[in-house]
């Protein structure tokens, strides 16, 4: 009698088996897909920020509103946006002109304070952003006149 060497095809076919579910489960904590397109977006996001507040400001200058607290800034083209210090402030409607975002089906916007002091936070619809998961960026415009705004993305939640 011959001794056999190998796997049956049962044996092969239970780990290949074993080894899908495996996959299945385990993979999306490795693989984060999700989380990574959310934090992804919201890097766009910030640059986009900061060039709309790089032209904003270039426009206050020009128009001699880049040391004033509380300004408005013609963009030329029938719309205007409200500045601090020459960039732009914390409101939601500024925000969303300068941007040009879909505040129905893509974002959202929660204002900050309306002295200009605390953040605005900019995150996306279906984002698992909440009071107590951070998936969003938060904007705080300039402070005072040589001052610059922050952008911080905060994508530890995503």
């Amino acid at each position: 009698m011959k001794k056999q060497q190998g796997f049956t095809l049962i044996e092969l076919v239970v780990v290949i088996i074993i080894l899908g579910i495996l996959a299945v489960t385990a993979a999306p904590k490795f693989i984060n897909l999700q989380g990574d397109a959310y934090k992804s977006t919201l890097e766009g996001l910030k640059a986009s920020l900061q060039g709309a507040n790089t032209l904003v400001y270039s426009k206050a200058a020009i128009q001699g509103l880049e040391k004033d607290d509380d300004g408005v800034v013609d963009l030329g083209d029938t719309s205007s946006v409200k500045s601090r210090f020459g960039y732009l402030q914390n409101d939601a409607t500024s925000l969303t002109t300068a941007l040009q975002l879909d505040t129905t089906n893509e974002w959202k916007i929660v204002e900050g304070a309306a002295d200009q002091s605390t953040a605005t936070i900019l995150y996306q619809v279906g984002s698992p952003y909440s009071s107590t998961v951070a998936c969003n960026l938060e904007y705080t415009p300039a402070q005072s006149v040589n001052g610059l705004p922050t952008y911080t993305v905060k994508a530890d939640g995503c």
